[in-house]
């Protein structure tokens, strides 16, 4: 089905002249329709405290394929909602995030304008690449460093031991550390990689680390903190970023605050965490291991989270000079019950990382719907698994993958084109435009199945991963992805990177990567354009993404399929030349009119510059 005709905006600069407008100015936006569409009128529909407003529309351009409908729109709260309603042809219709409606919609997928600092250039623009530090590498010095007591030690080929049931999980411990990550910075910038996240560097009793008993040191096990140092600068030097792992809504219950709250009387950490009058605490998801902190309480939130002496500041800065957070579990930090102080937090972590470093970047972790917490003055974006990661997964996933569910109890399903797209839509809209291209989007990571394994092939998976580079949002990484390494589940996908057998890696999957990286560095469209769906089936996605600098086409099929017709006119060009296909494609050329995407004998991703 071809939607070239239908009428169009976004939140890039082509419809859109000023991105983070300032409280009581205006912001001219723009609305395409197509030269057949019978429309008369058109408003730009706000709403000013609460109360709507309507703004007319004039025509500020036409041709013989599409009218430009311009207005002046009104920045009066912080975030500006709007949408538009469209008179004519005797109906009425409202142009929203979604798209095309002919029924009054509520406001939940209108447009959105912040007014709010945005964020900063270098996490747009960003690849990052997410590092597993027990996983990923290995130097030299790992091997002289004592066993801990709770480990369950392993060789670096063993078999990962992953089922949830079996208390080895958490324990394997395969010793990879900070000055591996370190040795192995070429590989990352042969793929095109300017942030490293790693997950917790903290000690915690467990290869995840994710139940810190400290946020003052690194772990010894790790490197330490000149090991952390030494990563950090590293990375520095090659002009990339590092961004920390902090869990904000929990500690482990070895961590020193938690012990002496438990077991000295009066001990002043005691209001940092909800302990009840049995004796009993609050915990995450009831993990005893993992009791629950109360950012309700003004001497938790100077600990970690608010002003310079929080934990949150002092890692930014000297001698570790992190660039930012990915904050864990975000959506659950500050609520309990009755109690949600989550974005007075989320707030407080923003403020705290942009006094130290006014070009920190923040982002939380959502596995669902993230759209109350973003496009504010906290989280800058979400790790996009609702947005992103499960449209993709069910569009590209191999009916028979043993891939295991992850966010639901059983695993994504199977979905028509249509269907993907109407859930893209959705989640943008409720994101809005801004966040949701900060937001990070994700294949894989070290809490869901590999996407290797989701989509059966390395052809297939190389279509996930153009469409990963290509659409609204950043592309991250799980350390591996780029080789093919599989896994069904979280834990099984955290399998040891396998430096040693260079020929187990999947190499054009490998060059793939490099070169999706290379072109979205390239193309500021991929990085800042807008996006316009020109045809979508079952099985295939064709869109625009469009900037002033200049646009470029994609196309992506999941298996083979027929020539496909485009009308040259609202699509906007004529001719396209070839920038990138992970399989078979040539130069597009228009011949009357139509501008035809050739026939694939397989999944294949093309991209043309127009």
């Amino acid at each position: 089905m071809s939607h070239l005709r239908e009428p169009h905006h976004d939140g890039s600069p082509t419809y859109v002249d000023v991105e983070a407008p300032a409280p009581g100015s205006i912001v001219t936006v723009r609305l395409r329709t197509d030269i057949t569409d019978p429309v008369e009128q058109v408003w730009v529909r706000t709403t000013y405290d609460a109360e709507p407003t309507y703004h007319p529309c004039t025509v500020a351009s036409s041709d013989e394929h599409v009218v430009w409908w311009q207005a002046s729109l009104p920045v009066h709260n912080p975030v500006t909602n709007y949408r538009f309603l469209l008179d004519g042809g005797g109906s009425q219709r409202w142009v929203s995030a979604v798209g095309t409606v002919e029924h009054d919609p509520p406001d939940a997928f209108d447009f959105r304008v912040s007014s709010y600092k945005p964020p900063p250039d270098w996490a747009r623009d960003a690849v990052v690449y997410q590092i597993f530090p027990d996983r990923f590498a290995r130097s030299g010095a790992a091997a002289d460093r004592p066993m801990p007591d709770w480990a369950v030690p392993a060789e670096w080929d063993d078999v990962v031991v992953f089922e949830g049931a079996d208390p080895r999980t958490p324990l394997q411990f395969f010793g990879g550390d900070l000055d591996g990550a370190t040795e192995h910075l070429d590989h990352l910038a042969d793929i095109g990689v300017s942030v490293v996240y790693t997950t917790p560097v903290f000690p915690g009793e467990s290869n995840h680390r994710y139940n810190a008993s400290t946020f003052e040191t690194v772990d010894a096990l790790l490197g330490g903190d000149e090991a952390y140092v030494r990563l950090a600068t590293a990375v520095h030097e090659r002009g990339w970023r590092i961004l920390g792992d902090l869990t904000t809504n929990h500690t482990g219950d070895t961590h020193e605050w938690f012990v002496a709250a438990r077991d000295v009387e009066g001990a002043p950490a005691r209001s940092f965490y909800y302990f009840l009058p049995t004796g009993h605490y609050e915990c995450w998801m009831g993990h005893g291991t993992l009791p629950k902190l109360n950012h309700a309480d003004p001497a938790l939130r100077a600990a970690m989270v608010d002003g310079p002496d929080s934990v949150v500041a002092r890692w930014l800065r000297p001698p570790f000079n992190l660039d930012g957070w990915r904050v864990d579990v975000a959506n659950m930090t500050g609520r309990l019950g009755a109690i949600d102080v989550n974005h007075e937090v989320a707030r407080l972590v923003r403020r705290t990382a942009e006094a130290e470093r006014p070009d920190a970047f923040v982002i939380g972790e959502h596995n669902h719907d993230a759209s109350s917490d973003v496009d504010g003055d906290g989280w800058h974006g979400t790790m996009n698994y609702s947005g992103f990661s499960w449209p993709i997964w069910s569009w590209l996933r191999d009916p028979e993958s043993p891939a295991r569910a992850f966010g639901r109890p059983v695993p994504a399903p199977r979905r028509a084109g249509e269907a993907v797209v109407r859930s893209l839509r959705e989640w943008q809209g409720r994101y809005g435009w801004r966040a949701s291209t900060c937001s990070w989007n994700i294949l894989s990571s070290h809490d869901s199945a590999r996407i290797r394994t989701v989509t059966g092939s390395g052809e297939t998976h190389r279509v996930a991963v153009g469409l990963q580079f290509t659409m609204p949002g950043v592309p991250m990484l799980f350390a591996g992805d780029e080789i093919g390494l599989e896994g069904v589940n979280g834990e099984d996908s955290r399998r040891p990177f396998p430096w040693a057998d260079p020929d187990s890696w999947d190499d054009d999957t490998l060059a793939t990567y490099a070169a999706l990286a290379r072109l979205r560095t390239e193309e500021e469209a991929l990085r800042r354009g807008g996006l316009r769906w020109a045809y979508v089936d079952d099985d295939t996605l064709v869109y625009l993404r469009e900037h002033p600098a200049g646009s470029v086409l994609v196309a992506a099929r999941r298996t083979a399929g027929p020539a496909i017709d485009l009308d040259a006119g609202p699509l906007g060009f004529g001719d396209g030349s070839l920038l990138l296909s992970t399989g078979s494609a040539a130069d597009l050329v228009e011949v009357d009119g139509v501008v035809t995407l050739p026939a694939t004998d397989g999944p294949v991703l093309g991209v043309w510059r127009l």
